[in-house]
């Protein structure tokens, strides 16, 4: 007889898909209160010129992170490293590609003015 520990208990099929559709209710609560948020600090004037935009830029950096996270089932787990490692290479590529055309076009307007 084997004195084996099993590795992990069957995962039931009920159980995995209520967790799932809790993951999803959870990740549009969040997503629908950071988007409300986004409006509300535009519409009510709660913050206002670089104070807004850096208030912006982190709700949409949360709100980035709360759709990785809950929708795309994206996180530090090692099995998905390698997901994420993908991303964060997309992202990088398009943050290299959108500052060299930002700096091209300064530099091309810096060249106009007389």
């Amino acid at each position: 007889m084997s004195n084996r520990i099993p590795a992990e208990r069957p995962v039931i099929e009920g159980e995995d898909e209520g967790h799932e559709r809790r993951s999803y209710v959870i990740g549009l609560v969040l997503a629908l209160a950071l988007t409300t948020g986004a409006f509300a600090v535009v519409w009510l004037d709660l913050l206002s010129g670089v104070a807004a935009l850096a208030g912006l830029g982190l709700l949409a950096l949360i709100q980035a992170v709360v759709h990785l996270r809950y929708f795309l089932h994206i996180d530090l787990q090692r099995s998905h490293r390698d997901d994420l490692l993908l991303i964060l290479f997309t992202v990088l590529i398009l943050l290299i590609m959108v500052s060299g055309t930002i700096w091209i076009l300064y530099d091309q307007h810096v060249r106009m003015m007389p």
